[in-house]
């Protein structure tokens, strides 16, 4: 019986660690953005680009939107808020190009449209518009700001820049909006920070985490 419980404990033991590492359970942040359902479409004053009726795009209102936080655990020193759509084609060769299509199956890729770390362990939200990149009037810079350190969207732009699909892409895109709860006061990389570096160096330090789903498409046919 003893080596029955012994070998069940070893087993137990194993599952918890990784390379060496044990892993910690990370709690759940509740996350919130005005405006968008978790699961519901991002409304067009939220979009890069949006539909204009004929086919193709036009400007949208580009803001960011109103987003809080809560339930961080104790042991919080700083967040980190990443908006990501992993829907966005791997190429751009025929987007966006009358008589052509993306199809729903066609590869993708990360595309970043909010990066934004070291975030103060008292910011627990930020105001609509508070991060817009302020594209119209020749793009919003990356480094520090008061509320944390700006990285670098896919746009090539500091703070948030919304949802822009190709007008011809038969899939609906999902944007990720997510808050990370570290256990370090900030990360250090060089400037400008990229998201997919960003998710690299909070590897190990996380908490917490919490994510709001929104979708968009500027397909007029619908997206899959």
């Amino acid at each position: 019986m003893r080596k029955i419980l012994l070998s069940t404990l070893l087993i137990a033991q194993s599952c918890l660690i990784t390379d060496g590492f044990a892993q910690v359970p990370v709690a759940k942040l509740d996350v919130q953005l005005d405006g968008i359902a978790a699961g519901g479409p991002i409304p067009t004053n939220f979009a890069y680009c949006m539909s204009d009726g004929k086919g193709h795009t036009q400007p949208g209102g580009n803001i960011s939107p109103a987003i809080r936080w809560s339930g961080a655990p104790a042991g919080t020193k700083s967040y980190a808020l990443i908006v990501v759509d992993p829907d966005v084609p791997a190429k751009f060769d025929d987007a966006n190009k009358s008589g052509k299509t993306i199809a729903a199956n066609f590869p993708r890729q990360n595309f970043y449209h909010w990066v934004l770390i070291n975030i103060p362990v008292s910011v627990q939200g930020l105001l609509q518009g508070k991060d817009s990149s302020g594209v119209t009037q020749g793009g919003k810079p990356t480094g520090k700001t008061e509320y944390g350190v700006n990285g670098i969207n896919g746009y090539g732009f500091g703070g948030y820049d919304g949802p822009c699909p190709p007008w011809n892409d038969q899939r609906l895109h999902h944007y990720h909006f997510r808050v990370y709860a570290l256990d370090i006061p900030a990360l250090h990389l060089p400037d400008p920070v990229k998201g997919s570096l960003a998710e690299s160096a909070m590897d190990g330090h996380i908490l917490a985490q919490g994510e709001v789903v929104g979708t968009y498409t500027n397909n007029p046919a619908g997206a899959q």
